[in-house]
């Protein structure tokens, strides 16, 4: 039984994905100018195709297809292309399916660099249905050479986020490699959460093939999605191009480690050409995969979260669900006020001020001063020596606090 309804215009879309195997990235451009259609028409016949061009200040120029795009399209049999997905036990998911997600639009005219566009089209396999379980997602992305430290944190935050009891759920987005990724989808995993991947190549040979126990996982459980076709071998460009996807499917993105030069960067910047709320986990300052969090905390491109309340803070509506607190918790005595607070803050925490030296350290009056002191020696603030001089004391509740 075949798992998708070939109609024309989904075997169209089929063939134009498969071109992006040859790079030929131009076609999601020509595709969302003239439609699928004519896009394919145009690229067989050799016509034109619109290419990117990001030093020349123009991101819609148009240049001659070559004769390359036209052959590789012409050698394209689209029923082909349909036989090769549906022998990999893969769905075809287009822009007119219910299981397209509204949010891969925000992709039409965002670029970062030469690349960006709404893709034709999604090869998918898994339970997973993409448009329900990432209207609700957060991306994790980090370092594939990942510290035990980044591994531990991406683990503890996707199991939380994914399923913690109590709490409304999360989908966690990420890409399938070693490291960060595949600590977050298995801490999704483990909770029997919803966990996307979304691949850099062809479905039908995973990679990393390393990873494929983790593949295989998120193939029978969770859901995974490709821009590429079967048979297509990831590429350098092709995992930059992946991040959009990446960062448009998701509410928000966290980078947990990665170093100076990093995917997870790239899905960062998109993150935030997309509108998208941008989240990085501190690490050790001695650490190379600290890089990019820290330089995305301060160039104040990223929020500093370091626990899941913080993300689930930064994720929800306004108005709805906890706030984080802006100030830590409360201590006896906050509630001071006025020449009370000034009286205590002028108190020595050792020796001990005359009333006189009290009242030019508080810069309050004298009848004020005696008050103050009256009161704070009620409460446990203050104590007067022998010799009628004044000092700070710790009550019992901050000593404990001290001591914990």
């Amino acid at each position: 039984m075949s798992l998708n309804n070939w109609t024309d215009e989904r075997l169209t879309r089929a063939a134009l994905g498969s071109l992006l195997r040859f790079g030929a990235t131009s076609v999601l451009a020509l595709a969302s100018r003239y439609g699928p259609d004519e896009a394919w028409q145009r690229v067989r016949a050799g016509v034109e195709v619109i290419d990117r061009q990001p030093d020349d200040g123009d991101d819609d120029c148009r240049v001659p297809s070559g004769d390359a795009f036209a052959a590789w399209a012409n050698a394209t049999n689209p029923r082909e292309v349909a036989d090769s997905t549906e022998q990999a036990g893969l769905r075809f998911l287009i822009p007119s399916d219910p299981e397209w997600p509204m949010a891969l639009g925000e992709l039409e005219g965002c670029a970062v660099g030469s690349m960006g566009g709404v893709p034709v089209g999604l090869w998918a396999a898994g339970p997973g249905r993409l448009a329900s379980w990432s209207r609700k997602s957060v991306a994790m992305v980090g370092a594939r050479a990942a510290t035990r430290y980044g591994e531990s944190v991406a683990l503890d935050m996707a199991s939380n986020l994914a399923g913690e009891v109590g709490e409304p759920h999360w989908t966690i987005v990420s890409g399938g490699a070693f490291g960060i990724d595949s600590a977050s989808h298995r801490g999704a995993l483990l909770m029997r959460g919803h966990t996307i991947g979304v691949y850099a190549g062809g479905l039908d040979s995973p990679y990393p093939p390393g990873n494929y126990g983790l593949f295989k996982d998120l193939v029978d459980k969770g859901l995974v999605i490709s821009e590429l076709p079967p048979g297509a071998a990831p590429t350098r460009h092709g995992f930059l191009e992946r991040n959009r996807l990446i960062a448009a499917l998701s509410q928000g993105t966290v980078v947990v480690e990665a170093a100076l030069r990093s995917g997870a960067r790239n899905t960062a910047t998109w993150a935030g050409e997309l509108g998208r709320i941008v989240m990085a986990v501190p690490g050790p300052v001695t650490s190379s995969m600290s890089t990019t969090p820290h330089r995305l905390i301060r160039d104040g491109e990223a929020v500093l979260v370091s626990q899941v309340a913080d993300i689930r803070a930064m994720l929800q509506p306004v108005g709805q669900g906890d706030e984080l607190p802006l100030i830590g918790a409360r201590r006896d005595g906050d509630d001071l006020v006025g020449d009370v607070a000034a009286v205590r803050e002028a108190l020595p925490g050792r020796g001990g001020k005359t009333l006189s030296e009290m009242v030019l350290l508080s810069g309050v009056t004298i009848t004020s001063c005696l008050d103050a002191l009256s009161q704070l020696a009620s409460r446990g603030f203050a104590m007067m020596d022998d010799q009628g001089r004044w000092r700070a004391v710790r009550n019992a509740q901050q000593i404990r606090q001290v001591d914990c």
